[in-house]
């Protein structure tokens, strides 16, 4: 069984994304790992090649800067380096996306188990939304998302490259037939949210135009306002006690909580949302 990794970085040094606590993160049970590294001039090509793994096979590409609508332009650059890959799994993981190393046996084993069955055209994976800093989750954004797609040449990121549909048919795979996704075991470490305010804000306009060019909606024109990030939902959001990807121990060992916490069971905005969303644990 030969298993491929790959991502796609632009940008990731001027935003403060974890992408080498990313690749690290999964390198042990990948046999190569193809990072598209999009034109840019803040050191992202320069901290790549620093991680020095033989592993690591590095594709250069050009955003399409007329692509602006809906994310588009993180499927297409997730595609890019989906076609270099040549193992029979391909391990997609975003550059704010970290696997913890307690899984990574038996996400190797799900891959094992699911090879010879074509039935299985991905593995899914339970995330984890960290929110201001490491021990805030969201609750209420997605719980799963396939993160392994089987390498045959029939599956292909879509959308915002959140998720992955049929090339043929464009059904999405989480969406099909139930035996089209196994459960993989692991767990996604979500970290696109963890950065100090002033970062989050400039990251934050740079996904606006992503998604929707030189119109930006009122919601995000409010958020966009502030020149430090304003999480508004911090004190109703979840208490994380648990156990990081040791990769991350760094970064975590000088980081700060956002803001003092509070139980959000004494907060009445908490139950609002609760009534509004639904309970998401």
């Amino acid at each position: 069984m030969k298993v491929s990794g790959f991502t796609f970085v632009r940008n990731v040094v001027k935003y403060d994304y974890p992408v080498v606590e990313s690749i690290r993160s999964v390198l042990p049970i990948v046999d190569e790992f193809i990072v598209n590294v999009g034109r840019c001039d803040d050191g992202t090509m320069e901290l790549i090649r620093s991680i020095g793994d033989s592993k690591i096979k590095i594709v250069e590409s050009i955003w399409d800067e007329t692509l602006r609508k809906d994310g588009l332009i993180y499927a297409q650059q997730t595609n890019i380096a989906l076609s270099h890959c040549t193992g029979d799994w391909a391990f997609y993981i975003q550059a704010d996306e970290v696997v913890h190393e307690d899984d990574l046996p038996v996400i190797q084993e799900a891959m094992r188990r699911h090879l010879g069955n074509p039935a299985v055209k991905g593995l899914l994976f339970r995330y984890l939304h960290f929110i201001a800093d490491y021990w805030t989750t969201n609750p209420w954004f997605y719980h799963k998302a396939v993160r392994i797609i089987r390498n045959n040449g029939e599956v292909e990121s879509c959308g915002d490259a959140v998720g992955f549909h049929l090339k043929a048919t464009q059904q999405y795979l989480q969406s099909g037939p139930k035996e089209w996704i196994a459960p993989s075991g692991g767990r996604v470490f979500h970290y696109g949210w963890v950065k100090d305010p002033q970062t989050m804000t400039e990251k934050k306009r740079e996904q606006v135009t992503v998604y929707h060019g030189g119109q930006v909606p009122a919601a995000e024109a409010k958020q966009l306002a502030h020149d430090s990030f304003q999480f508004e939902d911090y004190a109703m959001l979840k208490e994380f006690a648990g156990s990081h990807p040791l990769v991350m121990k760094a970064r975590i060992g000088v980081a700060k909580r956002w803001a003092p916490r509070w139980s959000r069971w004494l907060n009445w905005n908490f139950y609002r949302e609760v009534a509004r969303r639904g309970f998401r644990g």
